[in-house]
C-alpha cells in the first residue's frame, strides 16, 4: 500500500533525491489505481515545483486508501466497426500497449483518468473511413506517427511545459480516409450540488 512521503519536519529546500522519491510514491499510487493520469500529472508537477519540504509532503498527502470506483476491467484493445466507441472516466490499461481498430466508425479515448504505472503508453492500430480522437492531460508528451493517406491528422497540445515523470504517449496509427486528432485538455471533476 502506498503511503505519503515522510520528510523530516524541516522547511528547507528539498533535494533532487527527495523529489525523485516523492515522484516514485506518486507513480506507485497511479499504478495501484489511487490516482488517475491527470491527478498524477498535477501532483508530480507540484513535486518538481515544491520550494519547501512541507510542499513536497503536501503533494503526496491524502492518497486514497483504496482505489476509487471505476472500471475493474483492464483494456488492451478497442474496436469500432460501423459504430461509435468512447472510453472515458477511470479505466486501466492491461499493458503499456493499446490496440485500436476503427472502420467506418468513431473512437474516442480519454486518457485523463487512465490508471497506469507505465513510463510509455503506446497506442497502435488503424483507422479506415473513420475518426479517432485521443484526449491527454496537459503537460504530457505525445508523439504521433504512422502512414496517412487522404487523412486529416491534428495534434493540439496546450503550450505548457512537460510535467516531469509523466508517461510519454506514442500514437502509431495507419489511417485511410480518416480524421485523427490528439488534444490535451485540463480535467475538472463535475461539481455535485447539494439540495
Amino acid at each position: 500500500m502506498t503511503t505519503p512521503m515522510r520528510v523530516p519536519p524541516s522547511d528547507g529546500d528539498p533535494s533532487d533525491d527527495d523529489r525523485a522519491r516523492a515522484a516514485e510514491v506518486l507513480q506507485r499510487a497511479c499504478g495501484e489505481g489511487k490516482l488517475t493520469l491527470e491527478e498524477f500529472s498535477v501532483r508530480v508537477g507540484a513535486v518538481w515545483a515544491a520550494a519547501t519540504s512541507a510542499e513536497l509532503v503536501q503533494a503526496t498527502a491524502d492518497l486514497a486508501p483504496a482505489p476509487i470506483v471505476g472500471s475493474a476491467t483492464t483494456v488492451d484493445r478497442v474496436v469500432s466497426i460501423f459504430s461509435d466507441v468512447k472510453r472515458r472516466g477511470r479505466w486501466r490499461l492491461r499493458s503499456p500497449k493499446l490496440t485500436v481498430r476503427t472502420v467506418f466508425g468513431a473512437t474516442e479515448l480519454d486518457l485523463r483518468e487512465i490508471l497506469t504505472d507505465q513510463s510509455i503508453i503506446e497506442i497502435d492500430g488503424s483507422c479506415t473511413f473513420g475518426e479517432l480522437k485521443i484526449i491527454v492531460p496537459e503537460g504530457v508528451e505525445v508523439d504521433v506517427s504512422g502512414p496517412a493517406m487522404f487523412t486529416s491528422r491534428n495534434l493540439h497540445l496546450a503550450p505548457v511545459p512537460r510535467v516531469p515523470s509523466t508517461p510519454e504517449v506514442r500514437v502509431t496509427v495507419t489511417s485511410w480516409f480518416s480524421n485523427v486528432e490528439v488534444v490535451s485538455k485540463p480535467y475538472s471533476r463535475p461539481q455535485i450540488s447539494g439540495n
